[in-house]
């Protein structure tokens, strides 16, 4: 068997704005999941999902839970692939001023090819 046919990885694709529902919350549970088995795992921002990146949000003033700063644990799950979609900031006016490191913005036709790299990918 090869590298490649061995380790499977796992792109989750964001698209939804955080708190419209809990897709953005099960992304990152699947996430956390993944990667405390170390499994290669990817998170992917684009559409209102980019909303899920930007500082300064507060799910407590509408009665929900948190789950945003959850994502400074990435680190300890080696989850070091986050990209976000340069295009999907620029239509909603936002820089790339997010809230954690390490997230590269790519442009659309690059992370598009980026998220075909992964064997699985699931759209939240």
């Amino acid at each position: 068997m090869t590298h490649s046919q061995i380790n499977k990885s796992l792109a989750l694709l964001n698209s939804k704005a955080p708190y419209a529902n809990s897709a953005g919350k099960d992304a990152l549970d699947i996430a956390l999941i993944f990667g405390s088995f170390e499994q290669t795992t990817a998170l992917f921002f684009q559409g209102d999902g980019v909303y899920q990146l930007m500082q300064g949000q507060n799910g407590e003033l509408i009665s929900v839970k948190d789950y945003l700063k959850t994502f400074s644990a990435f680190e300890f799950y080696d989850i070091e692939e986050v990209y976000v979609c340069q295009h999907s900031l620029d239509e909603r006016g936002l820089k790339s001023d997010l809230h954690i490191d390490n997230v590269q913005v790519l442009k659309q036709q690059d992370f598009a090819k980026k998220l075909a790299t992964h064997n699985t990918i699931l759209r939240f």
